[in-house]
């Protein structure tokens, strides 16, 4: 629990797994007077999050009802069974069943079984006019690789076409949607403001810097959120990207049992800390 760093006014919500390990955090800003998203290209469109099995799928289709979600369904999408659903806000997710290629680490006081419990991201899926300057900074500059084409579960006439990264799997997966049809979005409360894409040390993230650099890839510099250090650029097609380094982790300022109890706040915004307790709502 903290806030945006570029906007004290708001909350920056973290949700992860039992260690708060990278690669399996969700985040959130809370703006409460952002108008509605309108839904279009140019945009992060999907968030996947992983589950051991299809029994879990069918747990959470229970679980979502129970809670006045509605879902789609379990679906099969580019080989594996999902789950289609919205929050109350729109965001669209996906729960995703691929069988745990790593190991994965359950938060003990979640409601939710152990062997039903979110594992982490998933694929992500993003909605562009044009792939070619897309793919070019993806394969050329990013590294990633292209694996396969499916077609769009929205609109059959069009293709989304996947990128790996890593050993790849569900974990490790964008999803490029290519929509020309689609409008510009327009920007609001259910959209997805950037994908993160992990760096493992401090030393590979400065190469990263150098990289883009480099190939005149407009970049923000590193940038020390404390938690961790971010580089921030755009593909193309406008989509936001963030590389972000593993450590020093969540729990650099905190236990990690009681992580998520407290505001924590940056050594550099502590002295601030009873103006930014001020104009925040209580969470509880």
């Amino acid at each position: 629990r903290s806030v945006n760093q570029d906007d004290v006014s708001a909350y920056h919500l973290f949700y992860a797994d039992g260690l708060a390990s990278p690669g399996s955090d969700l985040t959130f800003f809370d703006w409460p007077h952002v108008p509605q998203e309108g839904r279009g290209r140019q945009s992060i469109t999907r968030t996947g999050l992983r589950v051991d099995s299809r029994a879990s799928l069918a747990w959470w289709v229970d679980r979502l009802d129970a809670h006045g979600v509605a879902t789609a369904g379990i679906g099969e999408r580019d080989g594996r069974a999902v789950l289609d659903f919205e929050d109350f806000e729109g965001q669209r997710l996906t729960l995703v069943a691929e069988a745990p290629q790593a190991e994965t680490h359950v938060w003990e006081r979640s409601p939710v079984p152990a062997e039903h419990q979110i594992r982490g991201l998933g694929p992500v899926t993003m909605t562009v006019a044009r792939l070619e300057p897309t793919e070019r900074v993806l394969t050329q500059v990013m590294g990633l690789r292209k694996e396969r084409v499916y077609p769009d579960p929205d609109n059959d006439q069009y293709s989304v076409h996947v990128f790996a990264m890593g050993s790849g799997g569900a974990a490790a997966e964008l999803h490029v949607a290519v929509r020309p049809d689609l409008p510009f979005v327009r920007p609001g409360a259910g959209g997805v403001h950037h994908v993160a894409f992990r760096v493992s040390t401090v030393a590979e993230h400065q190469e990263w810097e150098r990289h883009l650099n480099s190939l005149r890839v407009g970049n923000s510099g590193i940038i020390d959120r404390y938690y961790f250090r971010s580089i921030y650029f755009r593909e193309p097609n406008g989509v936001l990207f963030e590389l972000a380094t593993d450590g020093p982790g969540f729990d650099v300022d905190e236990p990690m049992e009681t992580l998520g109890e407290r505001l924590a706040l940056p050594p550099f915004l502590e002295p601030q800390r009873a103006a930014i307790e001020a104009q925040l709502k209580p969470l509880n």
